[in-house]
């Protein structure tokens, strides 16, 4: 294991990832993070370097941290070669396996080893599995002129909404997930519908890997077009910061699918798959 903490070496991965899209995606968008000020506290872990096969990132071990908390608790992975993921996931202290967290990945390989190891160490796992989106660059955007003066107004989210986010959400209503998306909003870019009262009635948020996450819309304000602008600005801005505008989709949210394609974005060849790992005696207590 080679925890990657030389700045020119960071950016020299940056540039070996994007070599390997769109399967490092998780992985670019971290490291493209922590080039630019690290604002989430991560880390890069490989197997060695230059010629890695394991590229894994992590929390950093001095970051504060929640052991309930798997939003926050999250590595993002890509390997080019799937065994040597499976050693760096076996040596120590690469992965912290004392508390629930996630892996994030764009390969095929990567439950069935992630969930071969985490039983071994009496760890259940949860695989959700979606398509995974790219946006073209966005040369134009609907007319906006009408949301920039008066209500609706478009602008970004701000940490007070975080509580309309945390129980819009289908993966939130929980303390831990109220102080991650309030930590999205303060780090990464944001953008947001506000009616009269100044209230966010569509909105969109970006996460720790550079994802586009969270697009919603309050039922009393659909069938207006906000998802799509929120959506194009959103991925317009992230493009302007040099970062990739990527997503990822349910295969069963036909809603979201439907306004996917009808703003071209490219529905890449891989999945994406989130896991949750949750070692068995917090699964005990979860169930009491």
């Amino acid at each position: 294991m080679l925890v990657l903490n030389c700045s020119s070496k960071l950016l020299a991965l940056e540039k070996i990832l994007k070599n390997h899209f769109p399967e490092s995606l998780k992985v670019y968008g971290a490291v493209m993070n922590i080039n630019r000020g690290n604002p989430f506290q991560k880390e890069v872990v490989l197997d060695s370097w230059p010629d890695f096969k394991a590229v894994i990132t992590r929390r950093q071990r001095e970051a504060e941290t929640d052991n309930l908390d798997h939003y926050t608790n999250a590595y993002a992975v890509f390997y080019k070669d799937v065994r040597a993921y499976q050693q760096l996931l076996e040596e120590q202290d690469v992965i912290n396996w004392d508390q629930v967290f996630q892996i994030q990945g764009l390969q095929s390989e990567l439950y069935d080893v992630s969930k071969a190891v985490a039983s071994s160490k009496q760890l259940d796992i949860k695989l959700t599995s979606f398509r995974a989106v790219h946006f073209s660059p966005v040369s134009s955007l609907p007319d906006t002129s009408l949301l920039t003066m008066s209500p609706p107004r478009l602008t970004h989210l701000s940490v007070d909404d975080a509580d309309l986010l945390n129980r819009t959400w289908s993966r939130g209503g929980n303390e831990q997930c109220l102080r991650y998306i309030a930590n999205l909003i303060s780090c990464f870019p944001s953008v947001c519908v506000r009616d009269e009262k100044g209230n966010p009635v569509s909105w969109g948020i970006t996460d720790q890997f550079a994802t586009m996450c969270h697009g919603y819309t309050l039922p009393g304000h659909r069938r207006k077009g906000y998802s799509r602008l929120v959506t194009l600005t959103l991925a317009r801005k992230l493009q302007s910061r040099g970062f990739p505008s990527q997503g990822n989709v349910l295969d069963d949210n036909e809603a979201s699918i439907s306004l996917l394609k009808s703003v071209h974005a490219e529905f890449l060849p891989c999945r994406f798959y989130r896991l949750i790992l949750t070692p068995r005696a917090f699964s005990r207590l979860a169930r009491l």
